[in-house]
């Protein structure tokens, strides 16, 4: 039977458990650099006995992210404090993934603190987002400009770079951002896809581009590491995109390279989708019976015998977590004790990481 703590394997990658940290944004860098607080904030998960980490959505084009205080990997200065990430997950028994991703409309945001206030930073930037179609997010967000076709290939480009660059990084896994109403999102859906070219109207030139990004991350991220992808299964708007959409992407995907489906939902601006534990389980479960790939459930999934129970029903191959797992960094070695199994103790094993890698004696200071 396989449950939450069944290691997993898949091509090159190899898990501890099948517990995941989903990706989630913190807002909280400048240029796209990370450091010291994103080593701290994603290496607890792993001493907290999580399979696999996910860095949040990270830009492959500085116009590409959320806010101006979100990761980045369009730039090869990005590679070395992912590097330190991946080094540290992997010290202590993890591996570690990344979401590349790009916000479309939904790019050149505030930090959700600064929204509604007069507060501004001083490295605060913005920009005109780009989406399929000049039509905004909301009525509060900018009208962005409309992609044009060689605007489209330097994107396609820009992604297969940025995952060459996270290979480098040590990533063990790649996921590709296709859900919450971002910029691939947008493509897929005739919410917010109104163009009456090639890439606009029907069903198959809607997902054209979406899959000319998935065919080249594949052929730039090494054969034997998975490829994940995460979509909205539906948007939860009249006339928007649906699980029997979602099936048929799903499934050219998956011929594509993609060997799991992050499945979630939702993401336009007026959705309506009403949050509950597992409510995402039966479109992931349909996803898995007919597209020929594993998924990953998400979406309020922190109930142990909940969780357990989706991968022993065959609903899913693996849990990934959000809030619960920012509400409690060990909630994986805590899945052990609740189903009745020993837990790996991983902050025993003390690697020599911080030795290793980092200066004992500050500049000026005293060795510590």
């Amino acid at each position: 039977m396989t449950g939450l703590t069944t290691p997993y394997t898949l091509k090159s990658l190899s898990l501890r458990n099948r517990m995941v940290v989903s990706p989630m944004c913190q807002y909280s860098l400048q240029g796209g650099l990370t450091g010291d607080y994103h080593l701290v904030h994603l290496g607890r998960f792993a001493l907290g006995g999580f399979g696999l980490v996910m860095v949040e959505a990270t830009g492959i084009t500085p116009t590409g992210r959320i806010t101006y205080g979100c990761p980045g990997l369009w730039d090869d200065n990005h590679v070395a404090g992912l590097h330190r990430i991946t080094s540290f997950l992997h010290a202590y028994g993890a591996a570690a993934g990344i979401q590349l991703a790009h916000a479309g409309r939904k790019a050149s945001t505030l930090p959700p603190w600064l929204i509604g206030t007069s507060e501004t930073e001083p490295h605060a930037e913005t920009w005109r987002p780009v989406a399929p179609s000049p039509i905004p997010h909301s009525a509060a967000s900018q009208t962005p400009q409309a992609l044009t076709e060689a605007a489209m290939d330097d994107l396609i480009a820009a992604w297969a770079a940025a995952a060459g660059r996270a290979d480098r990084a040590g990533f063990d896994m790649v996921e590709i951002h296709g859900a919450h109403g971002y910029l691939l999102h947008q493509f897929l859906s005739p919410v917010a896809n109104q163009r009456t070219d090639r890439f606009g109207g029907s069903l198959e030139n809607r997902i054209r581009f979406p899959l000319a990004v998935i065919a080249a991350i594949r052929a730039a991220w090494p054969a034997p590491k998975p490829l994940f992808l995460r979509i909205s299964a539906e948007d939860g708007l009249p006339g928007g995109w649906t699980v029997d959409d979602a099936v048929i992407f799903c499934r050219r995907a998956g011929e594509l390279g993609v060997d799991v489906v992050d499945v979630s939902a939702g993401g336009f601006d007026g959705a309506t989708i009403r949050p509950a534990p597992g409510m995402f389980l039966a479109n992931a479960a349909r996803i898995r019976a007919e597209c020929g790939v594993q998924t990953m459930a998400v979406g309020l999934m922190g109930d142990v015998a909940m969780a357990d129970a989706a991968l022993c029903d065959g609903k899913a191959d693996l849990v990934a977590l959000g809030r619960a797992a920012l509400d409690d960094p060990n909630w994986a070695l805590h899945a052990y004790r609740a189903l009745g199994q020993e837990s790996p103790q991983v902050w025993n094993r003390q690697s020599g990481y911080a030795i290793d890698r980092w200066p004992m004696r500050p500049a000026g200071g005293n060795a510590v």
